[in-house]
């Protein structure tokens, strides 16, 4: 049970950080999915954490919002200054 905790945390870190990305661009889930060759619900379902998502569709929607991959994978919230 500890695992599937463990994963669902990892996967609604992942979603966040896709949302936070995606946002921060100004891009539509629609542009999104347009770029990254993938299904506007693949996009929505990542970013909910309810989809595990593989390296290869990972690195699509880092090239289609034009963030670092490191950016999209990190669990530890971006800092801001204070």
């Amino acid at each position: 049970m500890s695992n599937n905790f463990e994963e669902e945390k990892v996967l609604k870190s992942i979603g966040g950080n896709v949302r936070r990305e995606r946002t921060f661009c100004r891009m539509s889930q629609d542009k999104l999915a347009t770029l990254a060759q993938l299904h506007v619900r693949t996009i929505a379902k990542i970013e909910a954490g309810e989809l595990k998502v593989r390296s290869e569709t990972m690195k699509r929607i880092q090239r289609a919002i034009g963030c670092a991959f490191s950016s999209l994978v990190t669990s530890a919230p971006p800092t801001t200054g204070a």
